[in-house]
């Protein structure tokens, strides 16, 4: 190899597709910094993005030896290592407070998600198999970490473009649920003023929840022990009084140094050849559609539920689009648009309360699915 072959060899080997990828990762890293849309994951996802796509992919495998990155994919992401460290985190900034004072908000946290189901299969009918469709309709939890779980182990493949949208709708919640909700409801539904009930938690009530919650949902749903496990845990270190220093550390050092590998690690998962495909166009359609579908489904449910009850105790209809797991943007966005149509209506501990329920919800229907999955799998296969 002459001196002017070495030095333009990585401009040989580059093809159009990874000079789109760089693009792509410049745009997730403006939108990250200029409009401030998830910048935690966005800026290292697309950075990661165009790490994997410089010339002969060094940081992801070279002549059958692994990069860096790779490794990290298969140790941290593969392994499902990651997600579950970031839901020590999460547990451990979620205070259950709101939703132990009204505990019937659960069930929001529950048919708010009705749009994974609808997303997936919808995203069946177009071609991608129960595994694929199911990842995708996952996107729709608007829990990123629970979407990079299931993906992680039905749907390898999508990895890159189901992250990048799963975090670019959470980001969006502000721009998308609005318009869902106003289509859905009238001025005097979202004037309801929704009677508070606070009262004084017992201490011990808010130590014994996280581990109530563990095993009453690892026994109805066991493939969720995982994610419902680490995500109380942190919690139990928050509650428990005698933890501090770890509480903050899960808090901060621990969330912060794992969201940087996972979205590093995550964009170098956008391989050119495996993003650059009219199947993430789709995603990102059928994605829009299972966070429409979750905010259109916790609103009608509250419509529902009004149905039966009296006049004086009818619940805000914009609650239920809380249930979904955008914790706590969903819940500010509810209280701003109750905030707009009457200046006295406050109504943000209830929205908080719903909110929170759909990050337990999350990881109720993220088991829920994977439970389901082998089961249509082997059905599919004997017709």
């Amino acid at each position: 190899m002459s001196v002017l072959e070495y030095f333009i060899q990585g401009f040989a080997a580059m093809t159009w597709q990874q000079y789109v990828m760089f693009a792509v990762g410049g745009l997730l890293i403006y939108l990250a910094i200029a409009k401030d849309y998830e910048p935690m994951l966005l800026l290292p996802i697309g950075f990661g993005a165009i790490l994997v796509n410089l010339p002969l992919q060094v940081v992801w495998e070279h002549e059958g030896v692994s990069g860096a990155l790779k490794i990290l994919f298969d140790a941290g992401i593969m392994t499902e290592l990651f997600p579950l460290l970031i839901f020590i985190g999460v547990g451990a900034m979620i205070d259950f407070r709101p939703l132990l004072q009204r505990p019937w908000m659960l069930v929001f946290g529950i048919v708010a998600h009705a749009g994974i189901f609808i997303a997936a299969y919808v995203a069946y009918l177009m071609g991608f198999d129960v595994g694929e469709a199911a990842s995708i309709g996952v996107i729709g939890a608007a829990d990123g970490p629970t979407s990079i779980f299931v993906t992680s182990k039905f749907a390898p493949g999508l990895m890159g473009p189901v992250t990048v949208v799963a975090y670019s709708y959470m980001s969006l919640v502000p721009i998308i649920m609005p318009p869902v909700i106003k289509l859905l409801t009238t001025k005097k539904e979202r004037m309801i003023r929704v009677q508070a009930k606070d009262g004084n938690i017992p201490n011990w009530v808010i130590i014994i929840f996280p581990i109530f919650i563990t095993i009453i949902v690892s026994l109805i749903v066991p493939i969720a022990a995982p994610l419902i496990g680490f995500l109380m845990f942190g919690n139990l270190i928050r509650e428990c009084g005698v933890l501090d220093k770890l509480s903050k550390t899960a808090q901060n050092e621990l969330s912060n140094l794992v969201t940087l590998l996972l979205g590093i690690t995550v964009g170098a998962s956008m391989r050119a050849e495996n993003f650059l495909q009219v199947q993430t166009l789709l995603i990102m359609i059928l994605g829009l559609i299972a966070f429409i579908g979750d905010t259109a489904c916790g609103v009608l449910f509250a419509k529902f539920l009004n149905l039966f009850r009296k006049k004086e105790n009818k619940i805000n209809p914009m609650l239920g689009a809380c249930g979904i797991s955008a914790f706590p943007m969903a819940s500010r966005v509810v209280q701003k648009m109750a905030f707009k149509e009457d200046d006295q209506n406050f109504i943000l501990m209830h929205a908080v309360s719903a909110n929170v329920s759909g990050q337990i919800g999350s990881v109720i229907i993220g088991g829920i699915v994977m439970s389901l999955i082998p089961y249509f799998q082997a059905l599919l296969e004997k017709v």
